[in-house]
């Protein structure tokens, strides 16, 4: 089995998916010697069957929504299964879009990790939480990853919390080594960027002035004030009602270079331009999408 890259996504997410593959794809120099397919949560039937029951996320339960914009977090954790506990993979979220050679990453030395990814960020990281995000997986030391049976144990009481598990923090930790950031680069674009990340889900360049159709993360912290409030607003309007409009990325070349990686799609046949119109009656693009391909 050629070494594989797993890119994750649901309904919401699947152009970004589809662009990521090209990316993946054009920018590498052995585009022939590794394979890269889709995982979508439509193809799990366990996770269609959670739908509205409570499950365990950052110490308290709250409803399994597949119609959630990052639904598919938990395919994270499907690749070796699907690799059949052999070889190399790389898993990616569907807004990750490939700058270098993904090649490098997939032939990296592990040094006997099972496990290579980048640390997260802000408060997080200082907890000791890894980016899940993109991970490079020797596939044959993670047997006890088992998908269906890892995801049902969230809606059993108090035996998988979700963030713990996709935090990393129900592996060894020294199963797990790091790369650098730039194979995780977080809505950051410099010359060294390997994989370049949107994360940020309110300022995705494809989403700008779309209507926010995320859950917004939220404890029962007081402090800061936002918790709550979020949690008032989805009591009284449901759960993306009042959530505003998904804004434009602060940096301008992240916009364009997605759109010129779309251009890329269009011209290489990946995607048609019906294809991009039927995810803007959607409300999966924004509207001015072709205008922006054109200009690119």
């Amino acid at each position: 089995m050629k070494p594989t890259v797993f890119i994750h996504t649901n309904h919401k997410q699947k152009l970004g998916a589809v662009v990521s593959r090209y990316s993946l794809k054009k920018h590498s120099s052995h585009a022939a010697e590794f394979d890269v397919k889709l995982i979508e949560t439509k193809d799990y039937p366990c996770m269609q069957q959670r739908e509205g029951q409570l499950y365990l996320r950052d110490g308290e339960y709250r409803p399994w929504l597949n119609n959630d914009l990052q639904s598919f977090t938990p395919l994270r954790f499907a690749p070796p299964q699907l690799m059949n506990y052999t070889g190399r993979a790389v898993v990616i979220d569907p807004d990750v879009f490939a700058l270098g050679d993904i090649w490098e990453l997939l032939h990296r030395d592990m040094q006997g990790k099972a496990i290579m990814c980048r640390p997260k960020s802000g408060r997080k990281g200082r907890k000791g939480a890894y980016a899940s995000s993109v991970m490079l997986l020797d596939c044959s030391q993670l047997e006890h990853w088992r998908f269906e049976e890892n995801f049902t144990d969230m809606f059993r009481p108090a035996r998988r919390d979700y963030m713990d598990w996709i935090s990393l923090k129900l592996e060894d930790p020294d199963t797990i080594g790091l790369f650098e950031n730039e194979w995780n680069d977080f809505d950051h674009l410099s010359p060294q960027t390997k994989l370049l990340h949107n994360t940020k889900r309110k300022t995705q360049p494809w989403k700008t002035g779309l209507k926010v159709d995320y859950r917004m993360a939220d404890t029962f912290q007081f402090f800061p004030p936002r918790h709550w409030l979020r949690r008032a607003r989805r009591a009284l309007f449901g759960d993306y009602g009042l959530a505003g409009t998904y804004g434009r990325h602060p940096d301008p070349r992240q916009e364009q270079f997605f759109f010129d990686l779309v251009k890329g799609c269009l011209r290489d046949g990946v995607i048609s331009e019906d294809d991009l119109r039927e995810e803007m009656s959607r409300g999966h693009l924004r509207t001015d999408a072709l205008d922006l391909v054109r200009a690119a």
